[in-house]
């Protein structure tokens, strides 16, 4: 079997499936190809937050965390069904690398970059005023200075994948899965797709070709032909712990006594949610597990903080993400998507990094590489105001 588009997107990632919404709202005929399951990938375990990333401004990572919070408010309109608002708590200890008043400083400047909407408020308690909510959650008081309170919002990001795949499908969207991309040739209007499908063979052709394999991007580029060369990559892994019980209502932001890194403690789904490493990862991103040096950095943390919890693993779930390749720890190295152009392969684009809250915005920047390459279509729809459907 053979058929034709404009554009297609290899991987059913929360990129993927988003590059493929936008390309279709922008008026291309569009496939997704995915090989084993939908969101199967990193985009299911994530820490399940649609945030501006607050620890990005140490960094410097201004314009991502203005964009971040920008596609928040995006999600909160258009899938409120889906995205949902929660309180996080920030506590300051005599021994916390970031003071009272740094703190203060970031979160006054995350609020000017949200655009000082109701979830750009910030708040404060000293010790003797803790709510009963805090109180009851067996939070550590000794050495305890302040505690902050700020807003951003939670997602189920399997959830989130399957809903922005459905609204691709309603804009006339192919899905493909599973299917394996086995070869993809270039051609004079672009390229040629073997596809493995139920022990058969499917071909594709595209004008346009998206690379949104995740950690297996570099995998993909392996499969072309003329070669497509790659870009140089770090792989890093992130793992979670699901705990029973529940600790509290509203998230933990919380800073490693061990390396002074960002670890959340967050609610979901009647348990607690505790994340997230990260740590080089050298092997199949589809083997990927918790090891054991992570389960015990992710409870010396919380117990540091929550010294009576007795927490019970209910599952534990590791994740493989991208980052260009680079110096420096990844906890400080940037976090926007990079497109990558390979030579010789004018219409074909390689996603490599980006995260789930930028999904849509990297979406409207695949679709002005498809216009660059195509030209304009007429479009259907703004991915803006489009509400995502209810998906079971």
């Amino acid at each position: 079997m053979s058929s034709a588009v404009e554009v297609a997107v290899i991987g059913g990632g929360i990129l993927g499936v988003g590059a493929a919404q936008a390309c279709a709202a922008a008026g291309y005929s569009c496939a997704v190809i995915e090989q084993a399951d939908w969101a199967c990938g990193t985009s299911s375990r994530s820490s399940k937050l649609i945030h501006g990333g607050l620890r990005y401004l140490e960094t410097k990572q201004f314009s991502l965390v203005r964009e971040s919070l920008c596609e928040r408010a995006i999600l909160l309109r258009i899938a409120p069904h889906l995205v949902r608002p929660l309180a996080f708590r920030i506590p300051v200890y005599g021994s916390t690398r970031r003071g009272a008043l740094t703190l203060a400083a970031g979160l006054g400047l995350y609020g000017v970059l949200a655009g000082w909407t109701p979830l750009a408020r910030y708040s404060a308690c000293l010790p003797g005023r803790l709510p009963k909510s805090l109180r009851a959650s067996g939070l550590k008081t000794e050495g305890l200075k302040t505690v902050f309170r700020y807003w951003d919002a939670q997602t189920d990001d399997v959830q989130l994948t399957r809903a922005v795949l459905r609204s691709a499908q309603d804009l006339g969207v192919q899905a493909h899965c599973p299917a394996k991309l086995m070869a993809a040739e270039r051609t004079d209007g672009g390229y040629r797709l073997e596809l493995a499908v139920d022990g058969g063979t499917r071909e594709v052709r595209c004008g346009y070709l998206v690379n949104a394999g995740g950690p297996w991007v570099n995998e993909v580029l392996a499969r072309f032909a003329p070669e497509a060369a790659p870009r140089p990559i770090d792989r890093v892994q992130g793992s979670h712990l699901v705990l029973e019980p529940a600790i509290c209502d509203e998230a933990f932001y919380l800073e490693s006594p061990i390396d002074q890194r960002a670890v959340f403690v967050l609610p979901w789904k009647g348990m607690t949610l505790l994340g997230t490493t990260e740590r080089p990862f050298d092997g199949d991103p589809a083997q990927v597990s918790v090891s054991d040096g992570e389960r015990d950095y992710l409870l010396a943390t919380l117990r540091h903080y929550f010294p009576d919890v007795q927490p019970r693993i209910v599952r534990e779930f590791a994740g493989v993400r991208v980052l260009p390749h680079g110096d420096g720890r990844a906890f400080q190295r940037p976090r926007d998507c990079v497109f990558h152009l390979s030579p010789g392969h004018p219409h074909l684009v390689s996603l490599y990094g980006g995260k789930l809250t930028g999904y849509r915005h990297t979406g409207q920047d695949v679709v002005a590489k498809v216009v660059q390459s195509l030209g304009p279509r007429a479009a259907k729809a703004d991915t803006e105001t489009l509400r995502l459907p209810v998906v079971s």
